[in-house]
């Protein structure tokens, strides 16, 4: 596929049967959230592929058109509003559609994968997630928000409605303030969605409770 982005791969065990397709945050790349695959406690018997990808690079707005990997551009943001490039959303949503249909490729059907996203990641693990035309195993969104209301309605988002979603964020994050999480929360439970809402006494980053927290919520799902 000529779309598809360059990944970090690991794989929990041979013949993976599922897959985490996990999307980092604004100026990150896909190594970001690799490192917390063995801290997540999955069971030996539980062959998982993870998937990291790098965002493209493009320049951001808000950060005086500075170069970085972005899923979208952000062309102005404060602690209770983001105004996002719905566009590059669109463009985001694809690429994660592209992946999704690469592991379907190599024979892991759409219910055995899992969406999660942290920060701009977890915006479009929202949005490409909710909106996709096959059900997922689950969608985890961590320290994030809706960078489009606008593309989620009970109609788009008819396949996904009933799919577990985690959402996690810390009550101290300076960056996107937990009103914007509990905000996207709102929005998608009054569309129906199952969400499973934790909060941690952190900035914007995730702590080890969470990490297990997320852990359980992949055993829970592709056990």
């Amino acid at each position: 596929m000529s779309n598809l982005l360059p990944c970090v791969e690991i794989e929990t065990g041979a013949n993976p049967s599922a897959a985490v397709i996990w999307l980092h945050g604004l100026g990150a790349d896909g190594n970001d959230f690799a490192p917390i695959v063995p801290e997540l406690g999955l069971p030996a018997n539980l062959a998982v592929r993870f998937v990291f990808p790098h965002a493209p690079t493009m320049p951001i707005t808000c950060n005086n058109g500075y170069v970085m990997r972005a899923w979208y551009d952000i062309v102005h943001f404060d602690q209770i509003s983001r105004q996002a490039d719905v566009n590059g959303v669109k463009q985001s949503v694809q690429y994660v559609r592209d992946l999704i249909a690469d592991q379907n490729a190599k024979g892991i059907p759409t219910s055995r994968i899992i969406l999660a996203g942290f920060s701009q990641g977890g915006a479009i693990a929202y949005t490409a997630g909710l909106t996709h035309p096959d059900a997922l195993a689950g969608i985890v969104c961590l320290s994030t928000y809706l960078p489009a209301e606008e593309l989620l309605s009970k109609d788009t988002i008819a396949n996904n409605q009933a799919t577990p979603l985690l959402a996690a964020h810390g009550s101290h994050d300076p960056v996107v303030g937990i009103s914007l999480g509990e905000k996207a929360k709102q929005y998608v439970v009054d569309l129906g969605v199952n969400v499973t809402w934790q909060t941690y006494p952190i900035q914007h980053s995730v702590c080890l409770p969470e990490i297990q927290l997320i852990g359980q919520f992949i055993k829970q799902q592709l056990a």
